[in-house]
């Protein structure tokens, strides 16, 4: 390990000293690749320089233990004992950044919900994932753009599509992808009996040109007019696009702005994620013998997570996690279960690599 963090360190100062050569800060292109590159490594290398720095102080301390000055050797006992103590927790972070990265974990996300089984209550369910996502991301500084949505007639959510932009997006929400469960009563429920619905969540890193390559010839649009619920017409054009990508039978359709063109953009955007997330699962298929139990692994026939109200829990079934506070998550305050996942998949991995 030691090797290999000394070999990152010489290729993060070989890299700084390309970053502040006017040559290269004069190619945009080539400045942007370094600088991301630069920043990939930063993390690991100033925690290697950490831990490296915690070495040196544990042996000069240990030297210091046999010094002539009692009061001094006794502070460099208790220094030892506190290193002694954080070196180990030290290796197991640098050991974890040293695992390999997902290359979508920098992308933005297409967030798509779906109401499930239920009804209306599942919609308003769909509509209260949205709301605790949006909050999310505007706690941490993430932007939300609404990419395309139907509505019910009691305020609910058939489906949502919305694109998240921001820091490592997908690394923190790709755990999400999944069956979410809802235990409540329904506000429309008289005799005040608990109802289970459910909504679907799928998360997919937002596709770039770089990613795939689709054909114009493998394409079809169709324009329609657009329409609101119960049929009513919501445009007098046929501004409404659905896109069908040939070979593999995707359909998208877009019908929330009055442009043709932007209606299109948007379509292309959804399709173009759908795509990435079929050839990565294909690929996630090819590696299942290899990795049985990935946590997070998006696979959506399985319940993930309950949200139960009257109890004021929410319990995440993958890890077996539950937390009593169910008011703060549905209102954005989800960092305790994403960490718990995270960490949960770095074990995983950790335990994969050992056996490997």
């Amino acid at each position: 390990m030691l090797a290999k963090l000394e070999h990152l360190e010489r290729k993060f100062e070989d890299l700084e000293q390309q970053l502040s050569s006017p040559e290269v800060f004069g190619d945009q292109e080539r400045y942007r690749k370094l600088t991301k590159a630069h920043s990939d490594l930063k993390e690991v290398v100033e925690a290697f320089r950490k831990y490296r720095s915690m070495q040196e102080s544990l042996e000069e301390n240990k030297e210091l233990m046999n010094d002539s000055d009692p009061e001094l050797a006794e502070m460099a006992k208790e220094e030892v004992k506190d290193l002694e103590q954080q070196i180990p927790a030290m290796e197991e972070q640098l050991t974890i950044l040293l695992l390999p990265k997902d290359p979508m974990d920098e992308k933005n996300t297409i967030l798509e919900i779906r109401a499930g089984t239920g009804g209306d209550e599942a919609a308003l369910f769909a509509g209260d994932l949205f709301r605790m996502y949006s909050r999310y991301a505007e706690r941490i500084g993430w932007k939300i753009e609404l990419l395309s949505s139907s509505e019910t007639g009691t305020g609910g959510l058939k489906e949502v599509i919305a694109l998240v932009k921001g820091d490592k997006v997908y690394s923190r929400l790709k755990f999400e992808s999944g069956i979410h469960r809802v235990q409540r009563v329904p506000a429309t429920e008289t005799q005040g009996r608990v109802h289970t619905s459910a909504a679907t969540v799928a998360i997919m890193p937002e596709a770039e040109e770089v990613d795939l390559n689709i054909r114009n010839e493998d394409l079809r649009f169709d324009v329609f007019r657009a329409s609101g619920p119960g049929g009513q017409s919501v445009n007098t054009t046929d501004s409404a696009i659905r896109v069908t990508h040939i070979p593999t039978g995707l359909v998208v359709s877009c019908q929330d702005e009055k442009s043709q063109h932007k209606n299109k953009a948007k379509a292309l955007k959804i399709l173009s994620s759908r795509l990435l997330q079929q050839v990565q699962q294909q690929q996630h298929d090819e590696l299942a013998e290899q990795r049985k139990s990935q946590v997070g692994s998006g696979d959506r026939s399985g319940r993930i997570r309950t949200y139960n109200f009257g109890q004021g829990r929410c319990t995440d079934h993958r890890i077996n996690l539950t937390l009593y506070k169910l008011d703060a998550i549905m209102d954005g305050d989800i960092n305790e279960l994403i960490d718990a996942l995270i960490t949960a998949d770095q074990t995983e991995k950790l335990k994969a690599q050992a056996d490997a």
